[in-house]
């Protein structure tokens, strides 16, 4: 724009992008920006501006913004200048608030009377830009201010005009489903309009509600093929071609929505088979954008129902994909493959040298692609090698993000195939000791439970042939620096464990290294913690075999330092160690019987040795317990007030909930009289609310509003669209595709037999270069063996099997209470009423009387006209709320929402005596004979309190800021 000097912008602005433009540094860069600030702030504030030049002043504050600086100071200009009349001011004020404001700015209110207007505007220039500034401004609280308007432009004459009405029920609906829940049928009818990009733009919010229910929409299976065969069949105009593509992104969204259809449905995708054939066979492969339709037809395949010539259509796709020399379309293959894979793992061995070269390519995104590719075509017969890689890479890189990724994928293929016990310790050594403390803990844990369950069921030689495996290794790698600490809790339990039970080592051995490693982690409590608690097992089992052990002299030493230790944990451990060596043989073998790691528990959550007590205690007057689930989450203090019931009421003050302020009170008591605290504050009858559960259901937002807001469109009969629109949305569907004839179908299979020839040449190129052995072994090595997935049996099924005989009862019972509990908190907050937030008064429990709508409360605050006859809990009559508002000239939406809840509760919440969500806090003073006059105090707070604001802060102008 500044090389040309066009676009009747002044030689200055030119100058100020060619001055950025040249800049060599951020600072000087800063420095230009800031001036350029200064001059606008001076410009701007002068009378009398042009329009030209105001708008070009706007546009200098959008530059300034898109270089992070701020430029607030001319927000307001910007929403002037959406007020003007003419048409290039007008799109250039709302193009700058766009970019200045978001859904929650202050100026926002200022700007929807503006574009109500304008939605209603001849020109439909005009209508598009307001409806641009629609999706980008208007919040869930503004929405039912300009939704009849955006719904009646559905019918517009123009086209963009009608696309941008969809684009903007779209933005409504992500940002409130509840305010458009009534207008999803306009979305199957707009499906079916003439235009192309109507029907284009509707598949946006129908792709977003088929995500979240599959089911209401199978119907449109036949619609949405018959859409895509028109559009593959190139009926569209020519202008919705790209690189000689047929509309390729309305193909694209059409794919995903049929994968997402046909998901587990074999009635709804043989009627996808054809159409999806016909774009493998008719995608040209040769652009970026052929390529993408052709991978999204890929991810649809591998999405619905498999079909044998699609899958292998797909396969062929795949291997163009590995073949090509781009990185960006052998990541494409390689995620592909991935998908494939689980519907038809032999998929796979078709491309393993292609597979083999991915993964020995230096791109590192394409390395990590292909891992996660091996990751899920791991079994039994190659589960070595895939590991072994993966350790490998993970070794060479620096990433511990990823690394801690491959770390926790090694240790889950290890646990679930792996060959022997002896490659399982090795490979687990293999990731602590290189992944270092990235391993999360509970991958330890993990780890020392499968050491203790073993793997087999019912083979102890195996078990115990793991556990000595494991303490070899252990013992071997024990010696080694900078072992992470994770690592060596690991080791210090296992040789605590198992060091001494199969007789090759020595408890003086065990116990040497053990000491050895507390000496060398003297900074690291947790590893001294775990080797004084596995010389404690150590001694405990000698003890209890008959075997007499002398302690070590550095075992000696250790022990007398750590009970000087300042952790307490360590002196605890310490003393206990001293504890043990002191017993009897048959007491230590009662205190710690060997290998007692995965014993069952058993808990009986009854606690039957307790009755006596509890019948003891209820026939002295004790309160029986209450269950969990019957409380009402309110703090129950009427015993602690019954008890309290003695003193007098110059000692104790009780706060319970105010009453809402009358406009007498408030209007008559001063802030200065010298009233009693008895008579500022009465003090009625305590009651704590409980639980209601009524019947009737809570209001929506919606139904608490003006009754002018509500759009019903139920049966009545539109004036746009198809005049002999049926809900058969298939007849209708075709109907409409031979009125979208515009273009000549070309002839097919030039795709197809460029692509063949590009296959044959570079298979030709391929075999002329030859596979080294060491390939070919590797290859073997990963996609060699049975295809069938081998399972080991994972620890928890082991743990499971073990603990059967204790937790069955407990396993049955359990799902139970769990569906009650879910049904019972359910009925509750459907049943449950919103809490009273602005009542203060004192709550009861009635059954017949109504709870009052915080909303109905706020709609008398904001129309005065309006007097609210509902009565108030707590409260002695109902009384009209005071015309504070009376003044006001600008009302906002009366429409209350969650966050005019919270909003209204900010001037409350520092309040003493607080009731939110059933949650009560009640404070008891006891009146004192020091400091200030009780009296005054009393006084002051009282008032303050009725007014609802802080004493300790001034007093605001309450429904000022609440209200705006």
């Amino acid at each position: 724009m500044g090389s040309q000097g066009g676009f009747g912008q002044s030689k200055e602005f030119l100058d100020l992008v060619k001055s950025i433009g040249e800049a060599r540094s951020k600072a000087e860069e800063d420095r230009i920006v800031l001036h350029e600030i200064e001059t606008l702030k001076r410009r701007i504030a002068e009378p009398d501006i042009p329009k030209r030049k105001m708008k070009e002043y706007i546009i200098r504050l959008v530059y300034v913004e898109m270089l992070g600086h701020d430029a607030s100071f001319g927000y307001i200009h910007a929403v002037k200048m959406t007020h003007d009349d003419s048409l290039l001011l007008k799109r250039t004020g709302y193009l700058a608030v766009t970019l200045f404001l978001n859904e929650d700015h202050d100026l926002i209110i200022l700007i929807v009377n503006t574009i109500q207007k304008d939605l209603k505007s001849d020109n439909y220039l005009v209508v598009c830009a307001a409806l641009n500034a629609v999706c980008k401004l208007i919040n869930e609280e503004t929405i039912p201010a300009v939704l009849p308007q955006v719904v009646e432009l559905l019918g517009h004459p123009k086209e963009a005009v009608r696309k941008k009405a969809i684009m903007a029920l779209h933005r409504f609906y992500q940002r409130s489903p509840s305010s458009v829940a009534h207008l999803i049928s306009q979305f199957r009818k707009r499906l079916c309009d003439n235009d192309p990009g109507v029907m284009g733009a509707t598949l946006c919010p129908l792709f977003d509600l088929i995500t979240i229910d599959v089911n209401s929409y199978k119907d449109l299976v036949i619609s949405f093929v018959s859409i895509l065969k028109q559009v593959a069949e190139r009926r569209l105009p020519k202008s919705y071609d790209y690189h000689q593509m047929a509309a390729p992104f309305i193909q694209i969204r059409l794919l995903k929505i049929l994968a997402l259809l046909g998901s587990g449905d074999k009635q709804a995708s043989d009627s996808m088979y054809t159409v999806v054939g016909d774009i493998f066979r008719k995608c040209d492969s040769l652009s970026n954008i052929g390529n993408a339709v052709l991978y999204e037809c890929i991810c649809c395949v591998s999405s619905i129902y498999p079909n044998p010539k699609l899958l292998e259509d797909a396969a062929d796709v795949i291997s163009r994909f590995l073949k090509s020399d781009s990185h960006n379309l052998k990541y494409m293959g390689i995620d592909a493959l991935g998908r494939l894979i689980k519907i038809s793992p032999e998929i796979a061995e078709q491309h393993q040298l292609a597979v083999i070269d991915c993964l020995e390519d230096p791109d590192d995104t394409l390395k990590r692609k292909t891992f996660e590719l091996l990751y899920k075509m791991t079994k039994s017969s190659n589960v070595e090698v895939i590991v072994d890689r993966m350790i490998d890479y993970m070794i060479s890189i620096n990433d511990n993000h990823y690394k801690t990724e491959i770390a926790s994928r090694c240790v889950e293929l290890a646990e679930q195939f792996a060959p022997s016990n002896h490659w399982f310790i090795q490979t687990m050594n293999k990731v602590f000791e290189h992944a270092g403390d990235l391993v999360n803990i509970k991958v330890a844990h993990n780890l020392m439970r499968l050491i203790a369950e073993g793997f087999g069921e019912d083979d102890d030689t195996a078990d115990s042939q793991l556990r000595s495996s494991a303490v070899e290794s252990y013992l071997h790698i024990i010696g080694e620096p900078k072992l992470p600490s994770v690592f060596l809790q690991v080791i210090c339990w296992v040789l605590g464990e198992y060091g001494t039970v199969d007789g090759k080592f020595s408890a003086s051995y065990i116990t040497g290294k053990l000491c050895d490693v507390a000496e060398a982690h003297s900074n690291d409590d947790t590893v001294k913690a775990y080797a004084v608690t596995a010389l404690m097992k150590i001694y405990a089992f000698e003890m209890a075999a008959g075997r007499k052990l002398d302690m070590l002299p550095e075992c000696q030493s250790l022990i007398e330092e750590l009970s000087a230790s300042h952790s307490t944990d360590l002196q605890q451990r310490a003393y206990e160690l001293q504890a043990i060596i002191s017993l009897d043989a048959h007491a230590v073998e009662s205190i710690m019987p060997p290998d007692a790691s995965c014993e069952d528990i058993e808990i009986n959550r009854s606690l039957p040795f307790l009755d006596i007590y509890v019948q003891q205690s209820l026939e002295k007057g004790a309160q029986p317990y209450v269950p969990e689930n019957e409380r009402s989450g309110m703090v129950n203090m009427s015993n602690f007030r019954n008890q309290d019931q003695h003193e007098g009421s110059t000692h104790t003050l009780r706060f319970e909930a105010y009453e809402l302020p009358k406009p007498s009170v408030a209007s008559r008591v001063s802030p200065v009289s010298h009233a009693s605290g008895t008579e500022l504050v009465p003090v009625p009858e305590p009651s704590y609310p409980r639980e209601i559960h009524q019947a009737a259901s809570i209001p929506s937002a919606l139904d608490t509003g003006p009754l002018e807001l509500k759009l019903r469109l139920d049966g009545v009969q539109k004036k746009w669209g198809r005049p002999t629109y049926s809900s058969a949305a298939p007849s209708a569907s075709n109907s409409t595709s031979q009125k979208m004839v515009n273009g000549v179908s070309q002839l097919d299979g030039v795709g197809n037999i460029n692509s063949k020839a590009r296959d044959v040449s570079y298979d030709s190129k391929r075999l002329q270069v030859e596979i080294s052995p060491e390939k070919q072994k590797l290859a073997a090595s990963l996609f060699g063996g049975s295809s069938q997935t081998q399972k080991r049996p994972s620890s928890a099924s082991h743990k499971v099997a073990k603990a059967s005989s204790h937790a069955g009862e407990t396993s049955q019972v359990a799902p139970a209470v769990s569906v009650s509990a879910e049904i019972t908190t359910e009925k509750k907050i459907s049943l449950q009423p919103p809490p009273d937030l602005l009542d203060l008064g004192e709550a009861t429990v009635t059954g017949s009387a109504p709870s009052i709508d915080p909303f109905k409360q706020l709609e008398g605050l904001l129309e005065p006209t309006q007097v609210t006859s509902e009565g108030n809990h707590g409260a002695v009559g109902a009384t009209k709320a005071p015309d504070i508002m009376a003044q006001s000239s600008v009302v906002a939406d009366p429409l209350p929402t969650k966050g005019d809840e919270f909003n209204l509760l900010s001037g409350l919440s520092n309040a003493t005596n607080k009731t939110l969500y059933g949650e009560t806090t009640v404070m008891y003073l006891t009146q004192s004979n020091k400091g200030p006059n009780p009296k005054d105090s009393l006084e002051k707070d009282a008032l303050v309190r009725q007014m609802g604001v802080t004493p300790s802060s001034q007093n605001p102008n309450l429904f000022r800021d609440l209200l705006g």
